[in-house]
C-alpha cells in the first residue's frame, strides 16, 4: 500500500535524494570559499610584490602640472622632450613624432596639438637667435 501511495504522489523518493545533493553542493561551495579566503592574504602579498618589481615605464617621472599661462622655454622642452640646447632638426623630429601620436585628425586633442605646435614655434624662434 505504501508503494501505491508513493506512485500516486509521483515523487518516488527522489525529493530526499535531491535535498541531499543540494546540501552537499552548498557544503562543497562553502569549503571552497573558506579555502580561497585563507589563500587570499598570501596571494595578495605575492601580487603586490610582483607589481612592485615590474620595471618602470620609459618616462618614470613625468611632469605633474598644468600648462603655464604663457609658454616658456622650459615648458616647451618638457612638452617636446628635448634639451634646452637642442638643434632645430632635433626639435623638428620630436615635434613630428609627438604630433603623429596627438594629431586631432587621428583622435588627438586639438588643445594638446596647439600646445605642441606652440612649443615647437617657441624653440624654433629661440634657436634662430
Amino acid at each position: 500500500m505504501s508503494g501505491a501511495r508513493q506512485s500516486e504522489r509521483g515523487d518516488g523518493g527522489d525529493s530526499g535524494r535531491t535535498l541531499i545533493a543540494v546540501g552537499l553542493g552548498v557544503a562543497a561551495a562553502a569549503f571552497a570559499g573558506r579555502h580561497a579566503f585563507r589563500l587570499w592574504k598570501p596571494l595578495q602579498q605575492i601580487i603586490v610584490e610582483t607589481a612592485r618589481r615590474v620595471p618602470n615605464p620609459s618616462f618614470p617621472a613625468y611632469y605633474k602640472g598644468g600648462f603655464e599661462a604663457k609658454m616658456n622655454k622650459r615648458e616647451a622642452t618638457l612638452i617636446l622632450g628635448v634639451s634646452s640646447s637642442a638643434s632645430r632638426t632635433k626639435v623638428g623630429e620630436a615635434h613630428k613624432r609627438i604630433m603623429l601620436l596627438n594629431h586631432p585628425d587621428r583622435g588627438g586633442s586639438p588643445y594638446l596639438a596647439a600646445k605642441i605646435n606652440e612649443a615647437k614655434d617657441l624653440l624654433d624662434s629661440s634657436s634662430k637667435k
